[in-house]
């Protein structure tokens, strides 16, 4: 009888063993496919900020289409018509377009 005990004993603490790597593979997997190209995809957006500079054409979060017409610290003037120019900071620039792109 205390045989069966021990080999009881053993397993379960054998399986607590289990639960916890399948958890920590659980968690490692997770970060592999959420947080790191997350991460990737802010450093990409953060590299297409920092080499914005005036005549390049973006688009903005909210959908307006512009052209940088003057580069400050933490914002841009961007024209969006022939006499219209908004100030607009740089993190609500979502993507910058080809010159070749046409926006009609």
């Amino acid at each position: 009888m205390d045989h069966l005990h021990f080999i009881a004993q053993a397993q379960s603490t054998g399986s607590g063993w289990q639960v916890l790597i399948m958890y920590v593979l659980l968690i490692t997997g997770m970060c592999f496919l959420l947080v790191f190209p997350q991460r990737k995809r802010q450093k990409e957006q953060q590299k297409m900020l920092d080499g914005l500079k005036s005549g390049d054409k973006v688009v903005t979060t909210s959908g307006i289409i512009g052209t940088i017409a003057n580069v400050k610290n933490s914002k841009f003037i961007l024209k969006i018509a022939d006499d219209t120019k908004i100030e607009i900071f740089r993190s609500y620039i979502q993507a910058k377009l080809d010159k070749s792109e046409k926006t009609e």
